[in-house]
């Protein structure tokens, strides 16, 4: 996907604009606080109709202003579409077109524009907990795998009542209700999880060594069900239902459903000599910054597989905190092995290296874009 053309109107400090994109892509750079973040920010809206920096759309929409629109024109290998997306205080209300029409879901919009973005927050997702793993993840099959996302709701919906029970301390009938519905969907979010996993191990394996020089790292599954890691898809409803037979004392102590999807772990590990250790506890800021970027390198494959569309990149000063080493052969992926557009962002004229001709520089100060 290549994206042509960007209208702007009143989204955080941006203003009014109308940029156009070269196919090749562009680097933004500019003091922090000016507004780089905010554009790529309206880019990655038009994938998934919400703030990858978890801000409201009350919070998107520029001060003192109604409403704010953004209009994107993207171009792919055989399609063309135009995604608008819309807020308004007043209601409040979200509206989101493609070609001129109004879906009739806004979950059959998501994902039209091909669009992966990393950020410097992006280092939690290694460096967090294991609720910042799955939502990565849950993010990555939503928008690539049809069907994930109605399990994935179910699923946290039959959760929310039998907690509801378990916190009322209804009988044990009333709990158990809701255990097939529970595993039936658990298994399909497993199921996917583990299949994404596996099937994407070596890219993000291929990608982290490529980008550090050096040692390789891994991703693996560790669900909290035991045995779901290698069970047949057809017994993993079963596995699921034995492991909550096991843990109904402890649930009954502490009124909450213990074991499931909802408390999966993707593990990202580093090899060393001394044996493999969790990234998470023992990996240096570039290494975690390199697991993260290798992550988001890895979904860019999925979309690229899935779609059968090529990813714009888009890249939130992704050379801070990196030594020299790895920043070039960041830019050496850029340049050569990558096929994508790559829209990034750097504070600093010297930190973007890029030697490609086809990668202007932009300027943002005060939110306006000089091109």
């Amino acid at each position: 996907m290549r994206l042509s053309r960007l209208k702007l109107y009143h989204f955080r400090n941006l203003g009014v604009q109308e940029l156009e994109f070269p196919p090749g892509g562009v680097a933004i750079v500019g003091p922090n606080a000016h507004g780089k973040t905010n554009l790529l920010e309206a880019i990655y809206y038009l994938e998934t109709f919400r703030s990858f920096r978890a801000a409201k759309d009350e919070q998107l929409t520029a001060f003192g202003q109604p409403l704010f629109r953004l209009a994107g024109r993207f171009a792919g290998e055989d399609e063309e579409v135009e995604v608008t997306a819309a807020f308004q205080r007043a209601g409040p209300r979200k509206k989101v077109t493609l070609d001129g029409r109004e879906p009739d879901r806004m979950g059959d919009a998501l994902g039209r524009t091909a669009a992966v973005v990393f950020a410097p927050s992006d280092v939690k997702v290694v460096a967090g907990g294991p609720a910042e793993r799955r939502r990565f993840l849950d993010i990555v099959l939503s928008l690539a795998t049809p069907g994930y996302l109605q399990a994935l709701q179910q699923y946290r919906l039959v959760l929310a009542q039998r907690n509801a029970a378990l916190r009322a301390r209804s009988d044990r009938a009333a709990v158990a209700a809701w255990d097939g519905p529970l595993t039936a969907l658990g298994a399909k979010v497993m199921s996917a999880r583990r299949g994404w996993i596996a099937g994407s191990g070596e890219t993000f394996r291929a990608s982290y060594r490529e980008i550090s020089g050096g040692r390789p790292a891994y991703i693996s599954y560790q669900p909290s069900v035991g045995g779901a890691a290698d069970a047949e898809p057809d017994d993993l409803p079963e596995r699921f239902a034995q492991a909550l037979a096991r843990s109904r004392d402890r649930e009954r102590r502490l009124a909450t459903t213990v074991v499931g999807p909802h408390r999966d772990e993707m593990r990202i590990s580093l090899v060393a000599d001394s044996g493999d250790l969790d990234l998470r506890t023992y990996g240096s800021g570039g290494q975690q910054r390199t697991g993260a970027l290798s992550l988001r390198l890895t979904e860019a494959a999925t979309v690229r597989e899935v779609r059968g569309q090529t990813p714009i990149l888009l890249l939130d000063d992704v050379f801070s905190e990196l030594d020299e080493g790895r920043s070039r052969r960041i830019l050496e992926l850029i340049e050569g092995n990558l096929r994508h557009q790559v829209i990034l962002t750097a504070p600093r004229e010297t930190d973007v290296q890029v030697h490609r001709e086809t990668i202007p520089r932009w300027r943002v100060e005060n939110g306006v874009v000089s091109t």
